[in-house]
């Protein structure tokens, strides 16, 4: 995958996210994320970025597109998925729920 984003940053995005990647108190990932924008924004090639953020290249492709679409809170928040699993339906619930009361009801003195 080619580099197709080309990172550009202001001094409150750099100042943001120097202030990220020294906080020792952040998560990994923030750290990470927050090392991968200003060394993408030297012109660094993606090789270079990913070795000194401790990141793959297609990490590096992403969080260079995140930030070009969302900016450093883009960075900061993971995307949303949706679940593994689908949830029961309410009419399996609402069997389990009657069940479970059946045997209550049968099982107090």
């Amino acid at each position: 995958m080619a580099q197709t984003v080309c990172v550009l940053l202001d001094a409150t995005d750099v100042a943001r996210l120097v202030a990220i990647a020294s906080d020792r108190c952040r998560p990994l990932k923030h750290i990470q994320r927050a090392r991968i924008v200003p060394l993408s924004a030297e012109r660094l090639n993606v090789q270079d970025v990913a070795r000194r953020a401790g990141v793959s290249r297609p990490a590096v492709w992403r969080w260079q597109q995140r930030y070009a679409e969302a900016g450093v809170e883009g960075v900061l928040r993971d995307k949303t998925r949706p679940p593994s699993t689908t949830p029961h339906s309410t009419e399996t619930v609402a069997e389990v729920l009657a069940l479970t009361c059946c045997q209550w009801a049968l099982n107090t003195p």
